[in-house]
């Protein structure tokens, strides 16, 4: 099975489009790379279109957060995902994606990079406890 990801047959009014051409190799697409909360960092390295490589990263433990008013930044254990803004049900499975907001040991952090494109976790601090 394959990931499309160009446009459907269907018209915003249901109707259906006439395909002008097949489906190009460009035009694929992958599975979510899916990033856990877990005990131990799990990295995927996978080679895409142009022969770069992209490293995924399917579980973690730590996070790099840039604390406002200091000059560096800390590596922090995730105690929890609280809130994913792309769908309530990914933070109840502990999927970790960009935006996601996670409990830290020293408060509310937002994730600002993109682990399954980036293969690190940075974020900021947003909330002291």
């Amino acid at each position: 099975m394959s990931w499309y990801q160009g446009n459907d047959l269907k018209k915003p009014s249901g109707g259906r489009k006439v395909m002008a051409r097949l489906k190009r190799k460009y035009e694929l697409g992958r599975p979510p790379a899916e990033t856990q909360l877990g005990p131990v960092e799990k990295r995927r390295i996978i080679r895409v279109r142009g022969g770069n490589m992209k490293v995924r990263l399917k579980k973690v433990a730590y996070i790099n957060v840039a604390v406002p008013g200091e000059n560096k930044s800390r590596k922090l254990r995730i105690l929890e995902v609280v809130e994913t803004p792309s769908n309530p049900q990914m933070a109840r499975r502990n999927y970790i994606t960009k935006g996601a907001i996670v409990r830290t040991e020293i408060g509310l952090v937002r994730v600002t990079s993109r682990p399954g494109q980036d293969g690190v976790l940075n974020g900021v601090l947003i909330k002291k406890e």
